[in-house]
């Protein structure tokens, strides 16, 4: 449990600045859930599948393995071919651009469940939640221009995909409905987008740690390892973890 103290809540559609963004990003989500309504009329198995393998490809390889891992929290190195495939990947988990999601990311576990937090929950759980996403001007005003990212912006590619965004996403989307129509649509740019995880060692490239604790990054890793795609894997060691063991037990202890 956290004892995070909600100190005000943000108003998430009232007494605010609306512009282009924020309006796109509402209609955007509104229309992934909507179309997951469809789901049970519009199955088929080879959209369940299509949807299947875009979750692999776009979430757990693009959003978890690459955004997160690789490009957040820098726990291995990619060849370069493979780094920009896989946050390709990522982009087309509609969760925006590299240097606007890792830059976020950044800030949110350098002020975790502080005011500085990019989705605080001392706003409340609504806005911590998903309002953020809807208030551009918020984050502005917030950040202003973000430096936590420098090692993204001074690459082409991830500066082409962040002012390109949008028409890559679109252009994703046309094609699955050329390809499969709209029960593709529904299962592949509606079922797929909702979902999450975290751990506690930031830079670790394994976030289960012990054996019972499921994680399909790390044993993708460990293969791009073996064949020596993937190089400076980082975990933690037997110190920190136990370190952590005991701030956790000393936590519970003084509650």
């Amino acid at each position: 449990m956290s004892d995070v103290v909600v100190t005000r809540k943000r108003n998430l559609f009232r007494g605010r600045k609306w512009n282009t963004l924020d309006v796109i990003t509402v209609l955007w989500i509104t229309a992934a859930h909507i179309l997951t309504l469809f789901a049970p009329f519009a199955f088929t198995w080879g959209a369940f599948w299509a949807g299947f393998w875009c979750y692999v490809l776009c979430g757990l390889l693009g959003l978890t393995l690459s955004y997160h891992r690789n490009l957040a929290h820098r726990s291995f190195k990619l060849p370069k071919w493979l780094e920009y495939t896989f946050a390709y990947f990522g982009v087309q988990a509609a969760q925006r651009d590299p240097i606007f999601w890792v830059s976020i990311h950044r800030s949110h576990h350098q002020y975790v469940e502080s005011d500085k937090d990019p989705h605080s929950p001392t706003y409340g759980f609504w806005f911590s939640h998903m309002g953020w996403l809807f208030d551009s001007g918020y984050i502005v005003q917030k950040y202003k221009e973000r430096k936590n990212v420098e090692d993204l912006k001074s690459q082409a590619f991830y500066r082409f995909i962040k002012r390109t965004y949008l028409w890559h996403v679109l252009g994703f989307a046309a094609i699955v409905y050329a390809v499969g129509g709209f029960p593709y649509l529904v299962w592949v740019m509606g079922v797929r987008l909702t979902w999450s995880y975290h751990w506690t060692f930031l830079y670790s490239a394994r976030f289960g740690l012990e054996w019972w604790q499921l994680d399909l990054c790390w044993w993708f890793i460990r293969v791009l390892e073996a064949v020596g795609l993937a190089t400076n894997v980082k975990l933690p060691t037997e110190a920190h973890k136990l370190r952590k063991s005991f701030a956790s037990t000393l936590e519970t202890n003084l509650k």
